[in-house]
Order: C-alpha cells, then sequence, then structure tokens
C-alpha cells in the first residue's frame, strides 16, 4: 500500500484523475470501475477536462459502477448509474455498449451479479478501480463486516443515506432499500486500486484503513492485501496517520 499526502483537495483530485488516465493511456481497452460520492465527482470532472486537452482514444474503455442502489429509478440523480453518466460517460461521449452498471431493480438479483461479473471478465478482467472511502470505511456498499471473501450482491446501507434516499424518492417503508455491490473480494481481484480521500471527517477510517490490522470491521483495511493499491490523501484526511506511513 502506497500512501500519498498532498497539499490540497484539488492536488487529490488531479492525481486521481491522472491515475485513470494514465491506465487508458497505458492500455486502450482498459476496463476501469468508477466510484460515486462527494470525493469522486470532483475526480471525475478533472478526468474529464484532461482528456478534452490530451484526447486519449477512448473507443475501446469499459468504464462500470462499482456498486448501485436498489429499488430507486434508475433516473433518480442519486442513482450511481445517472451520476456516473452524467459526470463521465456523457461528457466522454462513451458509447454505452462500454458503460457496465449494475440493475436498480431486478427480480432476481443474484443473477444480475452473476452475469454483470461474468461480462467483466469477458472484457479481460478489472484493470484499475478508482474507490472512495466511507466514513465507516466502507468500499461501495460493503460495510463494516463484510467478508474479504464477499462477491458482487445486495448490501446494506447506512441508516442516514436510506432515510436521505427514502424521503428524495418517496419510496414507501415496506420497500427495501439497499446497495448492490462487487464485493471485497472482487476489489481486491482488480490489478490496480486508486482511493482517494479528502477532509477530516476521513481521518479516522484512513487511519483505521492504513495503520490498523487488516480485519472485516474496517472494510477498507482489505486493501493492505492487495498488491498494488494507492492511497491519495490531503493534509486533512491524513491528519492523524504516522509520518512513517506516509509518503
Amino acid at each position: 500500500m502506497k500512501v500519498i499526502v498532498l497539499n490540497s483537495p484539488g492536488d487529490v483530485d488531479r492525481m486521481a484523475a491522472e491515475a485513470i488516465l494514465g491506465q487508458i493511456v497505458s492500455k486502450p481497452d482498459s476496463v476501469i470501475g468508477l466510484s460515486t460520492g462527494r470525493t469522486t465527482l470532483e475526480v471525475h470532472r478533472c478526468l474529464v477536462n484532461r482528456c478534452r486537452v490530451s484526447a486519449p482514444v477512448l473507443s475501446e474503455v469499459t468504464f462500470f459502477g462499482i456498486d448501485e442502489v436498489v429499488n430507486v429509478p434508475r433516473d433518480y440523480s442519486g442513482a450511481c448509474y445517472t451520476m456516473l453518466k452524467t459526470q463521465v460517460i456523457d461528457p466522454l461521449d462513451i458509447d454505452d455498449r462500454n458503460f457496465l452498471m449494475l440493475p436498480t431493480v431486478s427480480d432476481d438479483f443474484s443473477r444480475d451479479c452473476d452475469r454483470f461479473m461474468e461480462e467483466i471478465i469477458r472484457r479481460g478482467g478489472m484493470d484499475f478501480i478508482l474507490l472512495g472511502l466511507g466514513e465507516n470505511a466502507h468500499l461501495g456498499f460493503n460495510q463494516p463486516g463484510s467478508s474479504f471473501e464477499s462477491g458482487c450482491r445486495v448490501s446494506d446501507m447506512s441508516p442516514e443515506l436510506e432515510e436521505r434516499i427514502r424521503r428524495e424518492t418517496g419510496t414507501p417503508d415496506d420497500v427495501r432499500l439497499g446497495g448492490v455491490t462487487i464485493g471485497i473480494a472482487d476489489i481486491l481481484a482488480a490489478r490496480k486500486l486508486v482511493l482517494a480521500a479528502k477532509g477530516r471527517s476521513k481521518a479516522e477510517a484512513v487511519k483505521a484503513m492504513v495503520e490498523g490490522p487488516a480485519t472485516e470491521g474496517v472494510p477498507a483495511s482489505a486493501l493492505q492485501l492487495h498488491p498494488d493499491t494507492t492511497i491519495i490523501l490531503d493534509k486533512e484526511a491524513a491528519s492523524l496517520l504516522k509520518p512513517e506511513s506516509c509518503q
């Protein structure tokens, strides 16, 4: 695990975007996983801006989302599909055939998870995943307690997120809201991982991820087990780390 600490959130965004661009340039048919959220929104903007300047060949790149909200309309503004489509896929004119997403609604999520992972494998497997970090150290919808052996599945979301989505979508209480996500084992199967974290609110999770034991109570600590992981932090997110933990 390589830990890089930068001066500002903007520096984190730019370095993470450059890592994605570098992956595309080095392997034009890359299969790249993206995450949604406050952290990665700015990374996506930087990526789009850099691609417009450098004009890499994107016709063979496959992008996929690592997770999705279940039982909401796909065009809901908080659905991962809509966020990635708006932030990356449409601005970069990516063909929809090269944009893979788990469904928001399904009569058989287990079947759809299997098909999703099979299609990623058919395209050569996961070359690169950009990850964000939850304040409880979750990755995707892999909440604390998720097995490091877990695969793609439906999982829970935090009560706070569930309450907000239920309110915004008018989803009744008898309809389950959760997340469908690639598992920890799937994440660790990717060839390269980059995680970006910004802000003091992430400092406790960062410390547990980097300096604590690799434990299922801290999902992001599984990244300690991966051979090619880069953690990109601003000073606030890295504020609780020991100096020897950082580059």
